[in-house]
C-alpha cells in the first residue's frame, strides 16, 4: 500500500494547495478569469465533482464519466492517461457536461468543506480498492493501478489549481 499511500499524500497536498489558493480569491469568487472561463467557485466545484465521481469509479459503482467501448480504452489509456502521468501535466481539453458546473460553492470556506469531503470519499475508496488488490476499472481508460489513478487525479487537481490566481 506504500505506492497508494504516497499517491494519496500527493493528491491531498494538491487539494490543500487548491484550498489555499481558493481562499485568496474571495473578492473575485464568482467572477470568471476571462470570457468563457470558469470562476474560482466553478473550478473548485469541477474538481470536487471529479473526485466524487472518481470515488464511484474506484469503488466499482456507476459514475457520470462517459463509457467508452472496451476496444477504445487501451488507446485512450495510451494516448491520454499514460501521457498525463509521464509528462506530469494535463493538455488543454474540454470536460463533459456533468463536470461543467454552472455554479459552485458560495464561498472559499464552503469550497474547502466540499473539496475535503470529496477527497475523503476518494481516499477511502482508493484504500479499500488497494486492500482488495484490485485495479481501477475505468469506463474511459480500462484497468489501471490504484496508485496511477490517484496520481492522475492529483495532476487534474494541480492543473485546475494553476487556473486560480496566485
Amino acid at each position: 500500500m506504500a505506492d497508494v499511500n504516497a499517491a494519496l499524500a500527493g493528491s491531498r497536498a494538491a487539494l490543500e494547495e487548491m484550498v489555499t489558493a481558493a481562499a485568496s480569491c474571495a473578492a473575485s469568487w464568482t467572477v470568471p478569469r476571462a470570457p468563457g472561463k470558469w470562476s474560482p467557485s466553478q473550478l473548485t466545484e469541477h474538481v470536487a465533482r471529479a473526485l466524487e465521481e472518481s470515488a464511484q469509479v474506484v469503488a466499482g459503482r456507476p459514475s457520470k464519466f462517459p463509457t467508452f467501448p472496451s476496444f477504445v480504452r487501451p488507446l485512450v489509456r495510451g494516448l491520454f492517461f499514460n501521457r498525463v502521468l509521464k509528462k506530469g501535466a494535463f493538455p488543454k481539453a474540454r470536460t463533459t457536461r456533468p463536470f461543467d458546473p454552472d455554479t459552485g460553492p458560495a464561498s472559499p470556506a464552503d469550497a474547502k468543506e466540499r473539496l475535503e469531503a470529496a477527497h475523503a470519499r476518494f481516499d477511502e475508496a482508493c484504500r479499500a480498492r488497494d486492500r482488495d488488490g484490485g485495479k481501477v476499472q475505468s469506463t474511459i481508460f480500462g484497468g489501471v493501478s490504484v496508485a496511477d489513478y490517484v496520481r492522475f487525479q492529483e495532476l487534474h487537481t494541480r492543473n485546475h489549481r494553476r487556473q486560480l490566481p496566485a
